[in-house]
């Protein structure tokens, strides 16, 4: 086989010809990087009334407070003459305190400061109560939907930013979430001061049963919940939750719905459906650790849609009407069903009759999907 030459004229081309074929080219004019994000990004005005900048600064504080607690406690550790107290101090909060179990130490001069209500009107974040709770016996507050964090919640049950402990004189909220939080050193004394503690059934139990007035809030979805979380939805986890039912007849404790308009509204989720990659990830992730990640965005410092802050939605906490169970050691199925169904239809009347007001964007009704 011969290989064919190529002539010297095949080889070159003269200047003009080059010229006409790159003007045959079509071209895309080239848009430089910063113009092109910039046309995408809605960014914040340079003036903002200072009160909002509190808000945002409150929020955004409190979004990585966890992280910056673990830095603090990691930093101090360069100090040598710290080491000592260090060293107590991880030994005392590991082995010794059981604060988290015990009912916390709640401080309301911690709860009232001026730094929650930032945090409270920056959604703004606020509560209807629909009945008097004399407190002459402990309560379970349900609080759905569970949201991406539960911001919500926060506000009603773990701060006076929103008026509890005025609506509801005598009463002594708790806001229950995961024991690993309290492994944080620094944070876990902050969110005891809140009045927040673990949600073990040890822990449960211990508070119920400091007498009347004693409450829990349990966000009942929990991670599960949490990945159903998308704008103008309400896809609630519930039906085969029954452990703060049993929990709630035990003690003879009433239970308290709460459904809270707007908890899902202020993130954007990933899609995740049941079957995609994604949510088999994350299923994965909540059988190994616990509790899983939602993917999701909401606006940024400086922007209003890029970023991992909160978007500035209303968030509307209807505490309904208490549902009153006798106590029972041992409950059977068929008592907890029936208190079930009755705190189902409380949910859904609660649903029907403010979804107009506060949930005028939805795009569908609410749902018991599991």
């Amino acid at each position: 086989m011969s290989l064919q030459r190529l002539s010297n004229a095949s080889r070159t081309l003269s200047a003009s010809s080059l010229k006409d074929r790159l003007s045959m080219l079509t071209t895309t004019p080239m848009v430089p990087v910063a113009t092109a994000l910039q046309a995408n990004i809605n960014f914040v005005p340079a003036r903002i009334p200072r009160k909002r900048r509190f808000q945002m600064l409150a929020v955004a504080l409190w979004s990585v407070l966890f992280i910056i607690s673990a830095a603090l406690f990691v930093f101090l550790w360069s100090y040598p003459p710290l080491w000592p107290l260090l060293f107590a101090y991880l030994v005392w909060f590991k082995f010794v305190d059981k604060s988290p179990e015990n009912g916390g130490r709640t401080s309301q001069w911690f709860r009232s400061l001026k730094f929650w209500t930032y945090f409270a009107d920056y959604y703004p974040a606020s509560f209807l109560k629909e009945a008097h709770l004399p407190p002459d016996r402990p309560y379970v507050f349900g609080y759905h939907p569970h949201g991406i964090i539960g911001m919500g919640a926060l506000a009603t049950f773990a701060t006076e930013a929103t008026g509890f402990s005025a609506a509801f004189p005598g009463i002594k909220p708790h806001l229950l979430t995961l024991s690993s939080n309290f492994s944080i050193p620094f944070y876990r004394e902050i969110i005891l001061a809140m009045g927040i503690c673990s949600v073990s059934r040890e822990s449960c139990s211990n508070i119920l049963k400091t007498g009347p007035g004693s409450a829990i809030t349990i966000v009942v979805g929990g991670a599960t919940e949490s990945l159903s979380a998308r704008p103008g939805t309400a896809d609630l986890t519930l039906r085969r939750r029954l452990g703060f039912i049993k929990l709630a007849i035990r003690h003879g404790a009433d239970l308290v719905p709460v459904f809270s308009f707007g908890e899902n509204d202020i993130y954007e989720q990933m899609p995740n459906e049941p079957g995609t990659t994604v949510y088999k990830l994350q299923q994965k992730f909540k059988s190994v650790f616990g509790f899983t990640l939602p993917l999701f965005h909401g606006r940024g410092l400086l922007n209003y849609n890029l970023g991992l802050m909160p978007y500035r939605r209303q968030i509307v906490a209807v505490i309904g009407q208490p549902i009153h169970v006798t106590q029972t050691e041992n409950p059977n199925q068929e008592e907890v069903m029936m208190v079930q169904k009755q705190y189902i239809d409380e949910l859904e009347r609660i649903w029907h009759a403010y979804k107009d007001s506060f949930a005028k964007t939805r795009t569908r009704e609410l749902r018991v999907i599991g």
